[in-house]
């Protein structure tokens, strides 16, 4: 029997006082709390240290897609209460090696060119986890996920990788991921943007459970 997806939720606000709004309002339902880039760059510590008062027995992740000072950015989160950080793809291999020391998962977030040469690095550095997106600026002009998304998916979990997917999902798109052991699957307007977000959050939480609890 497969692993059930855990549900990520990412609050990508501008101000703080929203984004707790939202994780009062789904945060018991959701498995992870994301402090989305947006609100990092925002609200930074302040915004990690709140919902980690918020939530202290939920994985808490800081979406910084740190570059550079990989070590002293961990650091800072972590002694925030954040239990995860992301990297950007593109930032060097000695980058990563210093945020990892620093807090307890490291997690690489796909984006732009990176190759399978590059993601086998990650994984002999100890490196598990990777996030596969598809970016607001693909979504906004028109690109879906399909078969190559999948593919790489599936390789990036055969390598050992722990992928967590993001990017444009819905209830609807989940069934494309159906046999797939994804890690996490990571939804922010989804669930934020929805009339009803605690409705909404609870109608993702049903279809994984649905799709991978068979």
């Amino acid at each position: 029997m497969m692993r059930i997806p855990k549900l990520q939720i990412a609050l990508d606000h501008n101000e703080l006082e929203h984004a707790l709004a939202d994780a009062v309002n789904v945060g018991e339902i959701v498995d992870i709390v994301e402090v989305g880039t947006i609100l990092c760059l925002q609200e930074g510590k302040k915004a990690i240290s709140c919902m980690r008062s918020l939530f202290p027995e939920k994985i808490i992740v800081a979406d910084t897609k740190c570059a550079d000072a990989g070590g002293t950015v961990a650091k800072n989160v972590s002694d925030a209460g954040a239990d995860f950080m992301t990297v950007i793809c593109c930032a060097t291999l000695a980058t990563m090696k210093a945020a990892k020391k620093e807090v307890k998962e490291l997690q690489v977030e796909l984006y732009g060119d990176w190759t399978f040469e590059q993601a086998q690095q990650w994984r002999e550095a100890g490196i598990k986890q990777a996030i596969y997106h598809q970016s607001r600026d693909a979504l906004i002009a028109g690109e879906t996920w399909g078969k190559k998304d999948l593919d790489k998916v599936k390789k990036l979990i055969e390598m050992g990788f722990d992928v967590s997917v993001t990017g444009g999902l819905t209830v609807d798109t989940l069934s494309l991921f159906k046999g797939i052991q994804v890690y996490t699957f990571i939804a922010g307007r989804g669930i934020t943007a929805a009339d009803e977000p605690k409705k909404a959050a609870r109608a993702f939480k049903n279809e994984i459970h649905r799709i991978w609890g068979e």
